[in-house]
């Protein structure tokens, strides 16, 4: 018997590929839910849902979104981190994933070990803009004005840990200054706040900003990322006027619970790439201001790399403003 043992060991080695192979041929053989941290509606929640139809097309399942918010999009990464990992439970995160280690001391999960990394799916640039009547007129005049009257300027965000409080960060250290911050519960209340001239300046994301700078609501003085973007070619960037290297985004990846069969996310990648290349995907996108993201950035690898240097970015700014959650 012992002379027929490699027969055995091969043939056992045949039928364990071939049931895998087939395993991976039914993925996925139900729906799939895609939770998102924040609330239905947000600008999170607008991608998710866009990207989902495209996805249960390709995926040939439907894509259930699942609002999960609470604590800066940290219930939701936790949730998601212990979900059982089938390939049928998938988390889509911004910002915050790499933020929340600076901002809360009792994580549930581990951004860089808790979970498989499928791939980046957009880019939303910030935009830095004042009320009305604000007095600078553009952002030489901000930086003049900021340095004689600092502690009189109000900077509104949309909470700790928002992109929108790490763009004011970024804008104060760069700056050299410090004003007086003020907080909402989003970016939607911060923004009436600026229309309504309680508030003296905001960065927030094209996404809502857009419109109001194309009616002439606000003051705009540029873009905070490093290039300039397509929806408003013609604003130079904060860092084209002399805040070298700075550069903040909204940008958005998507994962699944460690341990995740590796086959069954190589399928989610494909069907992801596909759908951030299909037509109606980057019409809604563009009509957002958002910019899909290049195709070496759509892998696992550019994710897992991405998130490990905005922890790095962030973590000593969040630091030296003293910003700690719990």
């Amino acid at each position: 018997m012992a002379t027929h043992r490699p027969l055995y060991v091969a043939i056992a080695t045949m039928t364990l590929t071939m049931a895998s192979a087939a395993m991976a041929a039914d993925y996925p053989s139900r729906p799939i839910t895609l939770v998102v941290p924040f609330a239905a509606g947000g600008p999170t929640d607008v991608v998710a849902r866009s990207l989902g139809a495209e996805l249960g097309k390709e995926l040939k399942q439907p894509i259930v979104v699942e609002n999960r918010t609470g604590a800066g999009g940290t219930v939701a990464a936790a949730h998601v981190a212990n979900a059982q990992p089938d390939g049928y439970t998938y988390l889509i995160h911004h910002n915050g994933m790499a933020t929340a280690p600076a901002l809360y001391s009792s994580l549930k999960y581990d951004p860089l070990k808790s979970f498989e990394y499928v791939g980046e799916v957009v880019d939303v640039p910030m935009t830095l803009l004042a009320r009305k009547d604000f007095p600078p007129n553009n952002m030489a005049e901000f930086i003049e004005y900021a340095k004689a009257n600092a502690d009189k300027i109000n900077l509104a965000n949309a909470g700790p840990g928002a992109v929108s409080q790490l763009c004011g960060s970024l804008l104060q250290q760069a700056l050299g200054l410090k004003f007086t911050t003020i907080p909402y519960q989003g970016t939607g209340p911060a923004m009436t706040a600026l229309l309504g001239s309680q508030v003296d300046v905001l960065c927030d994301q094209t996404t809502q900003t857009i419109p109001h700078i194309q009616a002439g609501n606000v003051k705009f003085y540029g873009v905070t990322t490093k290039d300039r973007i397509s929806k408003l070619p013609d604003a130079p960037t904060l860092n084209e006027q002399g805040l070298k290297d700075f550069d903040v985004k909204v940008w958005h990846g998507i994962y699944a619970p460690k341990g995740t069969p590796a086959q069954d996310v190589a399928v989610f990648n494909n069907a992801l790439k596909t759908a951030l290349n299909s037509p109606a995907f980057k019409q809604k996108m563009a009509d957002l201001g958002a910019e899909i993201v290049s195709e070496e950035r759509q892998t696992p690898e550019s994710l897992q790399n991405w998130v490990q240097s905005e922890i790095n970015k962030w973590t000593p700014v969040l630091k030296a403003e003293g910003i700690n959650v719990n």
